[in-house]
């Protein structure tokens, strides 16, 4: 009915719940905006028959105890962007990576800096941040540990959180993600894309110049990409023309040879194929062997028995 109960029409109507207001129809008059289609529907709902002065007792402690961390909260990010003032150019950088927003990338900075110095290169990096798990097997025998140890436990929460945002992005991240997904199970494909991101993140770090496009500008195109669907726009008069991959684009080979005639790659099989081997005569089956024998030996004994009847005359 609801979706978010904390919002502005939600909780004016706990509020209200708390200050001991049990009417449904003025409950439901408190809805705001597109919420105040669902009048009918929220007169059944806020039915508070059952909402007791105890149950009015704990909802207030409860929304006190909301209103006291959100303002925490709201300080605590206040100060935050205080202390980032002089890495505005890092947070730019790195929030231009997709699947990292400015909170994640304060939380990236806040974890390993902004001196990339101290790691001589992408993989020290990743190493330091146990985001290169690798097992050493032979002979079907793992060897030493299988696993590469705990890392920085809030680094690894950020890159965890914008691997699983950047899996959403037609982005190189994202098309990593979903390629390895398929493959192996999901854990190891967010690791794996957590490692490209952070090897990002170090490359970007180490040159304040270097910017990264914005998702969907040039991150996945390339030379020979499709065409967008649609009618494309035609050339200039005079215009080079680059050649095509593209299947459709591909010219096709016509034959120039006459009807009846051989291809050079047609006579030249035919020079070198081997003669023909002579026909083997059909070889004869058991069965007819056995029949032929038989015959052969009733007519020997036919002739034989004729030669002693003319023998006897």
């Amino acid at each position: 009915m609801i979706s978010d109960i904390h919002g502005v029409s939600g909780r004016d109507m706990l509020d209200a719940l708390a200050a001991g207001q049990r009417d449904p129809k003025t409950l439901a008059q408190l809805a705001r905006g597109s919420m105040r289609g669902k009048i009918s529907r929220l007169e059944d709902a806020l039915d508070c028959s059952f909402f007791t002065g105890q149950h009015a007792a704990v909802l207030a402690m409860m929304l006190a105890a909301i209103d006291y961390y959100s303002t925490q909260i709201e300080a605590l990010t206040a100060t935050i962007e205080v202390l980032a003032e002089p890495w505005l150019r890092q947070l730019e950088q790195l929030d231009a990576i997709p699947g990292i927003g400015p909170i994640c990338a304060q939380d990236i900075i806040g974890e390993i800096g902004t001196d990339m110095t101290v790691f001589a290169t992408a993989p020290h990096l990743v190493s330091w941040a146990r985001w290169s798990p690798q097992i050493k097997q032979s002979a079907g025998k793992r060897k030493g540990s299988n696993a590469t140890g705990r890392g920085n436990p809030y680094l690894g929460a950020a890159l965890g959180e914008a691997v699983i945002g950047a899996a959403r992005t037609p982005s190189f991240p994202g098309a990593r993600y979903r390629r390895l997904a398929r493959r192996m199970p999901k854990n190891k494909a967010l690791v794996a894309t957590g490692n490209s991101m952070l090897t990002i993140v170090h490359a970007l770090l180490a040159d304040p110049g270097r910017q990264l496009p914005r998702p969907g500008t040039q991150l996945l195109r390339t030379a020979h990409a499709h065409p967008p669907p649609g009618p494309q726009p035609h050339p200039q008069p005079g215009t080079p023309r680059l050649p095509s991959h593209h299947p459709a684009h591909r010219p096709r080979h016509r034959p120039t040879t006459r009807p009846g005639q051989l291809t050079a790659f047609q006579q030249i099989r035919r020079h070198d194929a081997p003669p023909k081997a002579a026909a083997r005569p059909a070889e004869a089956s058991f069965s007819d062997q056995i029949d032929k024998a038989a015959s052969g030996g009733v007519r020997a004994s036919s002739q034989r028995r004729s030669g002693e009847r003319r023998g006897r005359c």
